[in-house]
This record gives C-alpha cells, sequence and structure tokens, in this order.
C-alpha cells in the first residue's frame, strides 16, 4: 500500500521545491497543490466556495484512487492553518491521511525574507501560474500572515501530528532536506 507525505509551510517556503527532490530520491509521485489550484481558478473565481469545494473534491478523489494502487508513495504540498482553523484544517487533513497505512507531516519554516526571495524563483513561477503576477503574489503572501497561522509553535506539531518533522530551512538546500525526509521517515 502505498505511503503518503504532506509538506506544509506558507507560501514560498519551499514545499514543491523539496517535494521535487524527494519524489526523485524516494521513487514517489508528487502532487504539488498548485496542479489543482491552477485548474480550478479557470472555472471558479479563487475566493468563492465554489472553488474551495471543487479543488478539496479533486484532491481527494486523488488520494482515493492513490492509495488503492500499486504505487510506492505520494507527496502532497499545501498550507495547514495552525490557527483559527485549526479543527477545520485537521478534519480535511486526517480524510486525506486515514485513506494511507502510511503518513507522515513535514513542515517547512523559514524566514519572511527568504520568502520573499523564493516567492519570485524560475522554478515556482514555471509551476505555478498564479505566482507569475509577482505583485498579487506578494501581497497575497504577506496578507496571509495577518489572517493565518502557517507555521506551528514549539512541540504543537507533535501534538497534532502522528509521524512528524519539523525542519527550519533557510539555509539547507532542497535536495539536503529531502535527504532528511527521506531518512527519518525511511521512505
Amino acid at each position: 500500500m502505498p505511503k503518503f507525505v504532506l509538506i506544509i509551510g506558507p507560501q514560498a517556503v519551499g514545499k514543491m521545491t523539496v517535494g521535487q527532490e524527494l519524489a526523485k530520491l524516494a521513487g514517489y509521485k508528487l502532487f504539488y497543490n498548485h496542479m489543482t489550484i491552477e485548474m480550478v481558478r479557470l472555472i471558479f473565481d479563487y475566493d468563492k466556495k465554489a472553488y474551495q469545494r471543487m479543488n478539496q473534491l479533486i484532491r481527494y478523489e486523488v488520494f482515493k484512487e492513490f492509495a488503492k494502487s500499486n504505487e510506492k508513495g505520494i507527496i502532497f504540498t499545501g498550507c495547514f492553518d495552525f490557527g483559527k482553523d485549526l479543527e477545520e484544517e485537521k478534519t480535511e487533513t486526517d480524510r486525506w491521511m486515514n485513506l494511507f497505512e502510511e503518513s507522515y507531516v513535514v513542515e517547512l519554516e523559514t524566514t519572511l525574507e527568504e520568502r520573499l526571495k523564493r516567492n519570485k524563483t524560475a522554478n515556482r513561477l514555471e509551476h505555478k501560474a498564479s505566482k507569475r503576477d509577482l505583485e498579487w503574489s506578494e501581497n497575497e503572501l504577506l496578507k496571509s500572515m495577518e489572517k493565518h497561522k502557517l507555521n506551528s509553535e514549539p512541540g504543537e506539531g507533535e501534538r497534532i501530528f502522528k509521524n512528524y518533522l519539523k525542519i527550519k530551512n533557510t539555509n539547507v538546500s532542497a535536495i539536503d532536506v529531502a535527504k532528511m525526509i527521506k531518512e527519518k521517515f525511511n521512505l
């Protein structure tokens, strides 16, 4: 049965890039959050309930089918709100993770300064069309800090998730972060 790896953290922390490296190292499939975001936003406005509903539905259906496959594992990336939406976030995340016998959560954290730099990287812009409007993207990144708590407090992640690892990746390459994850969870 395939394994499930969830990489969480705020925008531009490096989730997709680490996921790309981990997918190569572990032989897993990478399903990063913008794969559905970019598709659904072409049909529904980003801030509408229909957008949110369709985005969640597509992701869940992909996970459901993948969990029944003979694949080795899947890596998913996304934000997780440790703030006011914690119960809602946890319910949705548990819904995905419960489809798999083995699931792991990796939280990435870096400085705002580093995130603002990473928000403009070629890899990010190549894979995330909505981020190519750099002014909008940077404003969304900054506004989300006021609305959401996208990194955990010390000890909080361990209380919420069973198989959990937090990595401060400011000065650590994506490949080295991927190696840490692979080793920690024996992927």
